[in-house]
This record gives C-alpha cells, structure tokens and sequence, in this order.
C-alpha cells in the first residue's frame, strides 16, 4: 500500500504506505511524459520502454498564486470548458472551496509531496516519484509484512510497524534508527498525538498501546475490545482516541487516563478504518456490513450514513482541502467518493483494483489519490481535465498502476 508523507494509514495484506507534504494546494494537470529506458541483461531484455504520463501541480499553484491578490471569490475564477485548451485553467483545489466535487480524483506520501512510499508484505519499502511516477529505490525494512506507516506531524519522522508486531522510527532519508517490539501479534494501526510526544498502536491482541515517541517506552494499555483491534485514529488537536475493531465497535478513549469514555454500537460487522477530519468533530468509520457512518462528537450523534449497496467497505481517507469530501475503497476493488450532505456518491470507479482496496491516501495537495490493493499494485488517481471524456467505455478505468508501471485501459484523471 502507498503513503504520501503527511499520515499514512497502512493494513491489508498488500502492506502500507508513508506519506508527503505540500504547503500549496493545487491541482495539477496532465503535464509531459516520462519514460522509462528499456534495460538489458546478459542480451536478455528485461522491460520494453513504456510511456507514463506526468502530472506536475506546479504550474497551477504558479496561476493561483499570480491571481490570487485579484480574486473576490469563486465567480472570478478562470472558466473552464471541456476543451483540452482550457488545461492552462486549472487552479489548486483550495481554489475551488465552494465546489468539492471539483477535488475528486477518481496513498501515502512523503511530508514534501515528492515521493510515494509503499510497503509491501515481504517486508520492501518500494520508492516512488510523485510527479512522474518512475520507480526510484526499494529496501528491506521489515521481516514481515508491514501493516502500518504514519509520519509525524512535523514531517522529520516515519513510524511503522509489521505483522509480527515490531515497530522501527525511520528519518525523511529511511534511516532506520530505533526498533522494539511493540504487539506480541500483528500492529494494524499507528495514530500521532497533536504535538507528536506520544503515538499509539493498535493490535490483532485487542490492546491499543500508547507510547513515548522520544523513548519508544510503552505508557499504558488500552483494554476493551473484545476482539482485534483493526483502526486507531488520534483527534487532531485534543487528547482523545478512536478505535473500531473486529468485536463491531467502535470505542473513544482517554490516552491519559486509559479509560473508555463511550462506546458507539453503529456497525454490525467488523470496523475497518476509521479517521477524524481536520475540523476536530467529526469521525467518519467504514466497516464490513457496507457501511460508512459519519459521528458529530459534539452531539454524540450519526450525522450521516452511507451505504454502499454491494461490496463491504475497508478504507477510508478525508480529502485535505475540502473537510465535506472523503473517499472509500471497498472489498471489490471499487473506490468511491462521497460528499457529506448528499445522500448518494458523487462519484464512483467500479473495478479500480482487481481485488480489496487496503489503502488510499491524497496527496498533501489534494489533486491525487493513490490507493494500495490486495491485488499487489498502487495506483494513483486524478480528476478530470478539461477535454477529458466524461464516459468511459472500457471495463477498466484509468490510473497508473506504479507495480505494473503503466496506465491501465479507460482512465479517470
């Protein structure tokens, strides 16, 4: 599974991801074309030269930031008509705050945005380049399957941890400075406190743990759950966590005290992923009876539910900019988008995987998604260009598959 730095969220037999950041926002187009060289061994050719596409944000964070002293709001904005010729156009999605369905890109990254890191269940890191897509580098990290990847908030550290519950602290360069055990089974979760003292784990044991981040030192455990613990989430600004498990529960918790403050009985089969959004009050869970459940916190109340209708829902991941959208990926290999306050998907892509979607991620920016399946690929996914056809006719859609390294047939970018 894939991680742009910035909090990656791993699990799935797939593996995990890292994560990346941006200070900007934007959107970026369809740009060049990279291009991978074909390479010989022995006279034996061991990959013909393929194309990928690139797409560079850049250029759109450059518009938005010459307009930006002229623009009142969103009726100043460039038109954009569906003509490849208006491409020039596109600006970052923090532009389009009035519009979120405009953000859709139809997963992990690095803190800087650059690079996607992806980890597999032989125990690999696999290296990506963020802009064109070319494999960089790949390392033994793990002897297992890693599971789970986050990064700090402050972007200078990567935690991650594996199937036989070890948990390693990595710098921005993957240097591997500290390991220890953490679980005594397999590590499903890692969640940051605000201020990045303490982390927490979660584990196929039902504990979660919570830990000093400086010396690695387990501080208390979290008992409740009565079965595997599968999801941890830190609320962004406050002292409090949420965690779903395989017992159909989903339950809050006091890191300092270690107690249970509620419980939410909303789910009716194991709990998947769960996530807060950035506004701090809302808790969005998926889980395998295809649901997704929206918590207000304020009220301790649903403040929506979604239901997929045809496949058990198993990641989740709020988009940066705009806090109404977020996107599911389910057992089946569908990736779906929704918009709190609409009833049905604004958007849906049937067969984006083959098999489960473990993973999904948006990259800092918000102008891609990148999504790790149990059918052994990362894909990365764009919205629409102008130009672009709203319809596709083939079975498959479109998205550069970075472990085949090539576009798939029928894209949604």
């Amino acid at each position: 599974m894939p991680a742009y730095e910035r909090g990656g969220r791993g699990g799935g037999s797939s593996g995990s991801g890292g994560g990346s950041h941006n200070p900007g926002g934007g959107m970026g187009g369809g740009g060049g074309m990279g291009y991978s060289n074909r390479m010989t061994f022995d006279g034996k050719s061991l990959r013909k030269a393929i194309q990928r596409r690139t797409v560079d944000y850049n250029s759109s964070i450059a518009l938005g930031t010459e307009l930006r002293p002229s623009l009142r709001d969103h009726r100043d904005l460039p038109i954009l008509r569906p003509n490849p010729n208006f491409i020039v156009n596109l600006l970052p999605t923090s532009f389009h705050l009035n519009n979120p369905v405009d953000s859709g890109a139809t997963k992990f990254w690095t803190p800087e945005g650059r690079r996607l890191i992806t980890g597999s269940t032989s125990g690999e890191f696999t290296l990506w380049n963020g802009l064109t897509f070319n494999f960089e580098t790949i390392l033994q990290a793990h002897d297992t399957a890693v599971r789970a990847m986050e990064w700090t908030h402050n972007d200078n550290w990567m935690v991650t941890a594996d199937h036989s519950g070890v948990i390693k602290y990595w710098q921005s360069n993957m240097n591997n400075l500290k390991v220890f055990q953490g679980h005594k089974e397999a590590i499903r979760d890692i969640a940051f406190s605000p201020t990045d003292v303490k982390f927490a784990t979660c584990s196929d044991d039902g504990t979660i743990k919570i830990w000093n981040f400086n010396e690695g030192i387990e501080e208390k455990i979290l008992t409740g759950h009565g079965w595997d613990v599968k999801c941890v989430d830190w609320h962004p600004s406050k002292a409090l966590l949420a965690s779903g498990s395989k017992d159909n529960l989903v339950k809050l918790w006091d890191p300092k005290s270690g107690r249970n403050l509620t419980t939410l009985h909303g789910h009716k089969a194991t709990v998947s992923g769960i996530e807060w959004n950035k506004n701090g009050n809302w808790l969005a869970t998926v889980a395998r009876d295809q649901m997704m459940k929206v918590y207000d916190i304020r009220m301790m109340k649903e403040l929506q539910t979604f239901r997929s209708g045809k496949e058990e829902l198993s990641s989740l991941s709020w988009h940066p900019i705009h806090e109404r959208l977020l996107a599911t990926g389910g057992s089946e290999g569908s990736l779906t988008y929704w918009l709190i306050g609409n009833d049905q998907a604004v958007a849906n892509i049937d067969g984006a995987h083959e098999q489960n979607i473990w993973s999904l991620d948006w990259h800092p920016v918000g102008h891609i998604i990148a999504s790790g399946s149990n059918d052994h690929s990362t894909k990365f996914w764009t919205r629409e260009r102008p130009g672009d056809p709203s319809e596709k006719s083939d079975e498959k859609p479109d998205g550069l598959n970075a472990n085949e390294q090539h576009w798939e047939e029928g894209s949604f970018i």
